[in-house]
């Protein structure tokens, strides 16, 4: 780790830290905190994803749509009307409407094999932004002049990589630049998590091998044919399942790599100060 006791992160000229956890644990919430003091930078990588990666994906969806409509569809034909996508750090609806729910059409699904091919859209997109981390850092200093850095990661991190692989070159690659902060939730928040992804929904990426086999089960337990499946239902169902799945991938990489805080606890964090000192209670009790 960058920090190897309280005191460095203390002493540190510029703190980098990248907050890895479900989506819903308060990452994006702390790092605006972070970034309303002037002196950090917020890398928020689900935002390098949907503008960088997957933005032309994106606007090309919503272009699909508007020509099923024919007063819309000539003026996108003439260049009338301008389509783009108002993704923001606090608002992924852009990418997580692009990224559908596998499902019944008729209820606004996908159908799997396209659902699946933007997975992989993701996947890469996803390993393309964390690679560009270390990058943001360097202009974030030069450019910018920021003194701290905060990468507010995507909750499907620890899909991308091999959190059992001490060996894994991403997660060694971020490891060498920025210090990996585990937001654990408590048991009991589960619910919590479940219910604010079902208002809004994230954008949610999966390991094939996880998502196929819950396809396949979901299907099978509720007697459905995958065009018949409620996309609705089914991204309520997974999403729950992989909060499980993810938890001890989570307590890998930290293990290996970084340190754990309390979601509860980050909750009451309202400065930069109280930041600080909760990570650096955490590499005291690491």
């Amino acid at each position: 780790m960058i920090y190897k006791n309280a005191r460095d992160l203390r002493r540190a000229e510029g703190k980098h830290v990248l907050l890895f956890g479900m989506s819903g644990v308060g990452k994006t919430h702390t790092s605006n905190i972070l970034r309303k003091t002037g002196d950090w930078f917020h890398y928020s990588v689900d935002y390098r994803i949907g503008t960088r990666y997957m933005g032309e994906h994106i606007v090309d969806n919503f272009k699909r749509e508007a020509m099923k409509n024919k007063f819309l569809a000539n003026l996108l034909r003439t260049d009338s009307i301008y389509i783009a996508s108002n993704i923001t750090f606090n608002n992924l609806a852009p990418l997580s409407t692009y990224l559908g729910k596998p499902g019944s059409t008729a209820k606004g699904g996908l159908p799997f094999d396209e659902y699946c091919r933007r997975q992989r859209q993701h996947q890469s997109a996803e390993v393309a932004a964390l690679r560009d981390t270390l990058e943001f850092i360097k202009r974030s200093k030069e450019i910018y002049r920021y003194q701290h850095f905060v990468c507010d990661s995507g909750g499907s991190i620890c899909e991308v990589v091999d959190p059992h692989n001490p060996d894994d070159t991403l997660l060694n690659t971020l490891c060498e630049k920025l210090l990996l902060v585990w937001v654990k939730e408590q048991p009991g928040h589960a619910e919590e998590l479940i219910r604010r992804f079902n208002e809004a929904p994230k954008p949610m990426y999966y390991r094939p091998s996880f998502l196929n086999k819950n396809w396949k089960e979901y299907c099978e337990l509720n007697g459905v044919k995958e065009t018949g499946v409620d996309p609705n239902a089914f991204a309520r169902w997974i999403y729950a399942r992989a909060m499980e799945s993810r938890q001890p991938r989570y307590e890998a990489m930290a293990r290996h790599w970084g340190i754990t805080i309390d979601a509860e606890v980050l909750k009451l964090v309202t400065s930069e100060n109280e930041f600080t000192e909760l990570v650096a209670e955490a590499l005291v009790n690491h």
